[in-house]
């Protein structure tokens, strides 16, 4: 096969990824043996666009609602997706944030995300590890944490987001039956805001 073959080849196998992934970072093509330079070219075709530093999806791709989510979560890896963007996907909110709430360690260096809507939050030892779970977006894996522990956060950092939001997650998440009473008691302990919470969890149970 001659190289303009080859080249073909390459980018079918490119789009066949970005197909399956949903987003493409420069770094995913590296284990596939597929050089950065098919992206470009790819982009200069029109059959794929840059949507962020480091990021690629297909031209045609249909946004969802959760794109924005995947496309921080892929340039913030070391982060989990936190409070309002957290409630919003799990359904404990009204509320449309127009940032991705992220959360990294209090030390970390604060990651350079261009041209994306990111609220960083900085989360310490068992508050940033605890509760976190894996949900598929876009065919990427996102961490995000678990309803019962959003709960936690969202009356830990009330000055952030509101009391109001706090207390509206809290019985929504109830309702819902999105978590157990132990469940919540637990991350209340872990963000310890357990007092703070106990008004409002006796309301309800």
């Amino acid at each position: 096969m001659g190289h303009a073959g080859t080249r073909e080849t390459k980018k079918d196998e490119l789009l066949a990824i970005a197909e399956r992934k949903g987003i493409v970072r420069p770094r995913d093509l590296q284990r596939h043996g597929i050089a950065r330079t098919y992206l470009a070219r790819l982009c200069r075709e029109g059959r794929m666009k840059r949507v962020a530093r480091g990021l690629y999806v297909l031209a045609d791709a249909e946004p969802t609602e959760n794109r924005t989510l995947a496309e921080v979560s892929a340039r913030v890896p070391n982060g989990i997706i936190c409070l309002l963007s957290a409630l919003q996907l799990h359904g404990l909110t009204t509320q449309a944030p127009f940032q991705v709430w992220i959360a990294i360690h209090r030390k970390a260096r604060r990651p350079q995300v261009e041209k994306l809507p990111v609220k960083i939050v900085r989360f310490s030892r068992e508050a940033l590890s605890e509760g976190v779970e894996e949900h598929r977006l876009e065919g990427r894996l996102v961490r995000i944490y678990c309803p019962a522990k959003t709960v936690a956060d969202c009356f830990k950092y009330r000055n952030k987001v509101g009391l109001d939001i706090a207390i509206e997650a809290l019985r929504d998440c109830w309702r819902q039956r999105k978590a157990s009473a132990d469940e919540l008691w637990r991350y209340a302990r872990i963000c310890r805001v357990w007092k703070v919470m106990q008004p409002y969890m006796e309301a309800l149970t």
